[in-house]
């Protein structure tokens, strides 16, 4: 009775992004269309014969990327913090998502602009139903925020709020690798990055040890919006090369890594992962139904 009753309870639930027996991100899809590829992949710059990115040796990530991806794409998002018109934020997120290209990676920057507030519209608006598709989809994800008063930036906590815990039973970001990274319009600072691994640990991912925190970041970046050759360019490139590592190593056994007791308890009593509202109406018909025997006493 009880199965039945959860049975009929969430089917008004069901998610069109994944199946839900399938809380992997392995199967799942985004669209093929032109329009919509390349809109994500915008950092893409022509042909550019002085490339920086075509002199870094990383050709030991790209010896195992070779060996682990070669029929298999990594798939990693990339989320930036700033509405500006020139975000250092976006321009450092589009030098890590050129270097995650140049390994070979399948990458896609998503862009807040027209993101609402969280809570503002329905979940159906068509950039949050990107957004999560894009989390769904992703194997790793590479973030950057700029600091703003000592912390993250209203437009990147945003998108991360817009990204559940769960939908329905799938885990939109569990067991994904993740990368970090903060610009500074003045000193060296490490706040953001520091709430950006607590976010990391929220959404159940797997932040790498390296870190990137880029301090006047106005005089990081020449007039074509490409990072000067510093210490803190070679840095990015080490947190790319790390992510790249880490992701490849993880990903064939993330899902026995994040593996939990409460959940294949859960699944074994009900069948699959049970959402929170369906926890919530569980628990007050729990009490409903304690109430009732308890007035029959």
């Amino acid at each position: 009775m009880l199965y039945r009753y959860i049975t009929t309870l969430t089917q008004s639930l069901r998610l069109r992004y994944c199946p839900r027996t399938t809380p992997s991100f392995m199967d799942c899809q985004l669209t093929t269309d032109v329009q919509k590829l390349s809109e994500w992949k915008r950092f893409r710059l022509d042909s550019d014969k002085n490339d920086w990115i075509d002199q870094v040796d990383i050709s030991g990530a790209k010896s195992l990327y070779e060996k682990k991806a070669q029929d298999r794409p990594l798939r990693v998002l990339v989320l930036y913090g700033s509405l500006r018109q020139r975000s250092f934020s976006r321009c450092c997120a589009y030098e890590a998502a050129r270097l995650l290209d140049k390994l070979g990676a399948d990458v896609r920057v998503f862009d807040p602009k027209e993101l609402p507030v969280k809570g503002q519209v329905e979940e159906t608006h068509h950039k949050v139903q990107e957004l999560r598709e894009l989390a769904l989809w992703s194997e790793a994800q590479f973030w950057c925020s700029p600091e703003m008063h000592g912390n993250v930036t209203g437009c990147f906590k945003n998108q991360i709020d817009w990204i559940p815990l769960s939908l329905g039973s799938v885990r939109p970001t569990q067991g994904r690798t993740l990368a970090i990274c903060q610009v500074n319009g003045g000193s060296q600072s490490f706040n953001a990055v520091n709430t950006l691994r607590i976010l990391g640990r929220w959404m159940r991912m797997f932040t790498i040890p390296n870190q990137s925190s880029i301090p006047k970041a106005w005089q990081e970046f020449d007039e074509c919006n490409r990072m000067k050759p510093s210490p803190l360019r070679d840095r990015l490139v080490d947190v790319v090369e790390e992510l790249v590592k880490f992701s490849l190593l993880l990903r064939d056994n993330s899902s026995f890594l994040v593996d939990r007791y409460s959940e294949r308890k859960e699944k074994g009593d009900f069948g699959r992962l049970l959402s929170q509202e369906e926890k919530e109406k569980l628990r007050k018909n729990d009490v409903l139904v304690s109430h009732t025997n308890e007035s029959h006493q």
